[in-house]
């Protein structure tokens, strides 16, 4: 498959059936975030693996979002090793360096099947928290993740996009 038939075909799963992801699916889904770029190549990143049944009903608890997934990776970032602006201060490369990451995770598991779903709604410092980061992680997203469900189907909305006049500018 192509990047744009890739691209146009990867939705957010909400619904999962109950397979494993095998060790080896994994491994390669995890391999396309560890070649992803990060700013000045730092790699701030940090991916936290939750498979454990405890862990797994901690995250139920802290999102309405994990949509019965057996495995969800927590995306965060080490505010001590991100690229730090020297022109500004307080602008910083974190967020953006777990956004790159999580995206190539998430277009290499459609690739091999696997469906993900980008999730934001939880209380980051109270995830933080109680899932027992270390002081100088901040959360930034979750990803559940498995195989969809054969009944899985887009949200409506996915296939309602903006004119592309309405979001490109050219100056």
């Amino acid at each position: 498959m192509n990047f744009m038939e890739l691209a146009k075909t990867r939705y957010s799963v909400r619904k999962f059936d109950d397979r494993p992801i095998e060790k080896e699916t994994l491994d390669l889904i995890l391999e396309a975030g560890n070649i992803a770029p990060t700013g000045c190549n730092y790699q701030p990143q940090r991916i936290y693996v939750v498979q454990s049944e405890e862990k797994i009903a901690k995250l139920n608890e802290l999102s309405k979002c994990i949509f019965g997934a057996k495995t969800v990776l927590l995306f965060a970032y080490n505010e001590d090793e991100d690229w730090k602006n020297p022109l500004e201060s307080g602008v910083h490369s974190g967020v953006q360096d777990v956004s790159i990451v999580a995206s190539h995770i998430m277009l290499e598991a459609w690739e091999l099947g696997v469906g993900t779903c980008w999730v934001n709604y939880f209380a980051n410092s109270r995830l933080e928290k109680e899932i027992g980061l270390p002081e100088n992680e901040r959360a930034v997203l979750l990803m559940p993740m498995g195989y969809p469900a054969e009944d899985s189907v887009p949200l409506k909305l996915h296939d309602e996009l903006k004119n592309i006049d309405e979001t490109v500018r050219f100056i």
